[in-house]
């Protein structure tokens, strides 16, 4: 449904998306994870024909996205991350107008409104200026907006940025729903999310990607390594200098609380190396309180790290 080759997107000097190729089959919900700047918000414009790509092809269901750009765009339901609705207009005349610029007539257009304002909860907010909704009301009108054609590509930018946690899974739900016959490009920077409804994760990191599969297949990328927690009680400033040069093992994270009298590790080991008898030891030598040591379970945002975190 989608083909991206080797799509090269330049401001200036800058190469905000770096010879990215990419295929999205239809019926795919894909998460687009990156930090700030990774390019994630640019490859979108350049798919939904906001901005030409400076180099490569995109295609979306065979059509190019510069020379059939007002094809794509019909097929295309896209929620950017700044949702753009005008303030002034009531929640029925937003879908009505919306449905008017998609050339929505007859009985479909009836049954397509319906449906959206149901699946979207809007039932009891149509007759309301969007300007007096709520952050989340606001975000549910985008998405209905970008629903309301029926297209078989959505590309949706923080679908459930403001809501509360129960809207949250109805958005979640109706996404997967969606997504049984649509093809979805999901960009978040919530792990959960992407674990929740996506079946497919691909991570970009300045411009490239630097990771393409399932969240179980990327997750064993680091299953070579297990993360330990452990949690103890210390006198004295130069614990981090003393835990490593005793112990010859890394510390992954300081998640210490500043002011909790307690110090806070994330450890990474081989995984065929159990350390834990050498840990409580050292504990035990040193006078040390232990009050937690717990093995982690590699989690997605541990591959985010990793791979986003390299120069």
């Amino acid at each position: 449904m989608i083909k991206i080759e080797h799509l090269v997107q330049k401001y200036g000097d800058l190469r905000a998306v770096d010879d990215v190729s990419l295929d999205i089959a239809n019926g795919e919900i894909v998460g687009l994870l990156g930090p700030n700047g990774a390019g994630k918000t640019t490859a979108m414009k350049v798919l939904t024909c906001f901005l030409p790509p400076t180099e490569g092809e995109v295609s979306v269901d065979d059509l190019d996205v510069e020379q059939d750009s007002l094809a794509v765009r019909e097929r295309i339901g896209y929620l950017p991350e700044n949702n753009p609705l005008y303030s002034d207009m009531t929640v029925r005349e937003t879908l009505d107008f919306v449905a008017d610029v998609r050339r929505l007539n007859g009985s479909n257009r009836g049954r397509r409104l319906r449906y959206t304002v149901e699946a979207c909860g809007l039932e009891g907010m149509l007759n309301r200026p969007v300007g007096e909704l709520s952050k989340g009301y606001r975000q549910r009108v985008g998405l209905a907006q970008a629903i309301l054609h029926d297209p078989p590509v959505l590309v949706l930018d923080e679908p459930t940025s403001g809501l509360d946690p129960n809207q949250i899974v109805e958005i979640r739900n109706l996404i997967r729903e969606l997504g049984k016959e649509k093809t979805v490009i999901l960009s978040t920077h919530i792990m959960q999310e992407v674990q929740a409804t996506c079946s497919r994760v691909v991570i970009i990191h300045q411009g490239k990607i630097v990771a393409d599969g399932t969240n179980e297949e990327l997750q064993a990328q680091l299953e070579g390594q297990d993360r330990y927690s452990i949690e103890f009680r210390a006198p004295g400033d130069n614990i981090a200098t003393e835990f490593k040069s005793s112990l010859g093992i890394d510390i992954y994270d300081d998640v210490s609380t500043p002011g909790a009298g307690s110090y806070h590790y994330i450890l990474q080991i081989e995984k065929d190396r159990d350390e834990r008898e050498r840990i409580f030891r050292l504990m035990v030598d040193h006078g040390w309180t232990l009050l937690e040591l717990q093995r982690e379970q590699v989690s997605l945002e541990d591959v985010f790290r990793e791979l986003t975190t390299k120069s």
